[in-house]
């Protein structure tokens, strides 16, 4: 059990609510198993719930269920059932948001937030299976071409998706996962992270509650050792999407031979400020972009790349906005950060930032750690060969970098084996156009976050980020469909 940081720190914290205790849901059916595994409050170290762990033979039961399960829902039934899953979802924010706190050390902003975006996957997902995903192609176009026109239309898969989601969005990444399952009607077998499973469940049974034909989702906790790749090869599996780090994404790509994959993958993602970027602005948006959900984002920014000409102004500014977040018991509304998810995770950003002081970067502001709360902490003098932003370092750390001119800035920030997202900071045209050709990345946002979209755009990496595969509801129906044409004689 990992040790108390409300005991270090003399605080007495926010208690989680009973200890909860969840089984496998296969096919909407509670399934206790002999084997249980522990979920930790990341601040605490209290117990918040034991959940089953699921055998291999549990595997195959849930995805002989969903195999078996033919899914007839008209479209009008899948989006009464994503919009009751999101209506429920709002009613029973505080208690939803008090779960992904206690299980992950997210603060409550945090949790509350994400709450909210699930939300709008469900409302998206909604509105897309009301749309008519068809096309229609007139055949006497050449003069070779005959008087027929050629449809499409989109059916769900005909086995199974396995989805495998993280620990750093227990509710949204499997709302990402399960809602365009849903919209296309497919069936779904879930694994959640080992970290936490509790939300994944919860939202399994507000599903049910909403009118999911059971069979339609699974939901298997426990450890991955013992399920995996039974998960990644099993026959009837036809897609694996997944989302967490790079080693775990290339197995999968090794193991699923020759079944659909959507991974998406780690980022190193930077923010570019130019010499005219509005500094006040670039600050603000850095900070953000570093410490929000503890910096447990593939998104976050993780490198802060910085015109020479304007670096000392804008780092004092970022020292500002970093001293100014508050990071405590996740439990209380008023702090901007909690923990990250355990304490070696914890432990690693601190080793990091040393290693990196010791090769001459500067530390300015933070490297404090308490078990798994880690500050927020500002370092400039980095430079791009330092492990500390060479890899990507999955928590709130800001390494500033300077740069001379746009050449540079672009041959930094694509020095690194990632691909996901980018923020740039200017008001030029030139740069702009210059910096949107020439990131290799899934985006660019300009005056943004490099996390910045919508639940329904498109999003995705490449590189070591992904396979160029999107997420977003539609480009995830898109995944989990297939397209089937069809042509009939029409008259002139």
């Amino acid at each position: 059990m990992p040790t108390s940081t409300a005991t270090r720190n003399g605080a007495e914290p926010a208690r989680a609510a009973t200890v909860r205790r969840e089984g496998l849901r296969i096919a909407g059916t509670r399934v206790d198993t002999e084997h249980t595994s522990e979920v930790f409050n990341p601040y605490t170290g209290e117990l918040v719930g034991t959940v089953g762990c699921a055998s291999v033979a549990d595997v195959r039961r849930a995805i002989a269920a969903a195999k078996a399960y033919r899914p007839k829902l008209t479209r009008y039934e899948r989006y009464r059932i994503c919009y009751r899953t999101a209506e429920a979802l709002r009613a029973r924010t505080e208690e939803i948001a008090n779960l992904i706190t206690a299980e992950s050390g997210l603060c409550k902003k945090d949790s509350t937030y994400e709450v909210g975006r699930a939300c709008d996957v469900f409302l998206f997902a909604g509105n897309a299976a009301l749309q008519d995903d068809g096309q229609v192609f007139s055949c006497d176009l050449t003069a070779h071409g005959k008087r027929r026109k050629v449809y499409t239309l989109r059916e769900p898969l005909l086995g199974v998706i396995c989805a495998i989601t993280p620990f750093n969005h227990p509710l949204n990444q499997v709302a990402h996962k399960v809602a365009p399952s849903i919209a296309s009607n497919n069936r779904m077998v879930l694994k959640p992270s080992e970290k936490t499973p509790l939300s994944a469940l919860l939202l399994a049974d507000v599903l049910y509650e909403a009118g999911l034909p059971p069979e339609m989702f699974s939901v298997l906790t426990g450890e991955p050792r013992e399920i995996a790749d039974e998960l990644l090869t099993h026959p009837d599996v036809d897609l694996i999407t997944f989302t967490g780090g790079v080693a775990v994404g290339k197995y999968i790509a090794a193991k699923a031979v020759y079944k659909r994959q959507v991974l998406e993958l780690g980022g190193n993602d930077p923010i570019i400020v130019m010499e005219d970027a509005d500094l006040e602005e670039a600050a603000t948006l850095a900070a953000l972009g570093s410490y929000k959900n503890s910096g447990q984002r593939c998104t976050a920014i993780k490198r802060m790349l910085v015109h020479e000409a304007v670096a000392e102004r804008f780092t004092g500014l970022l020292l500002e906005k970093s001293r100014a977040v508050s990071y405590g018991d996740p439990m209380d509304p008023k702090m901007d950060m909690g923990t990250v998810i355990d304490e070696p995770a914890a432990r690693s950003f601190e080793a990091r930032v040393n290693e990196a002081v010791e090769q001459g970067a500067r530390l300015l502001y933070g490297n404090i750690r308490a078990g798994a709360l880690y500050s927020p902490t500002v370092l400039d003098r980095v430079r791009p060969e330092m492990t500390l932003v060479k890899q990507e370092t999955f928590g709130p750390v800001s390494p500033v970098m300077t740069f001379r001119d746009i050449d540079e800035a672009i041959r930094i920030s694509n020095s690194t084996a990632y691909g996901l997202s980018s923020a740039v900071c200017t008001n030029r045209l030139d740069y702009i156009t210059r910096f949107v050709s020439e990131l290799n990345v899934g985006s660019v946002n300009v005056r943004e976050v490099p996390g910045y979209r919508l639940e329904l755009t498109p999003f995705g990496g490449i590189k070591d980020s992904g396979l160029g595969y999107k997420e977003g509801v539609q480009e995830a129906i898109k995944s989990f469909t297939n397209t089937k044409t069809y042509s009939l004689p029409w008259p002139a």
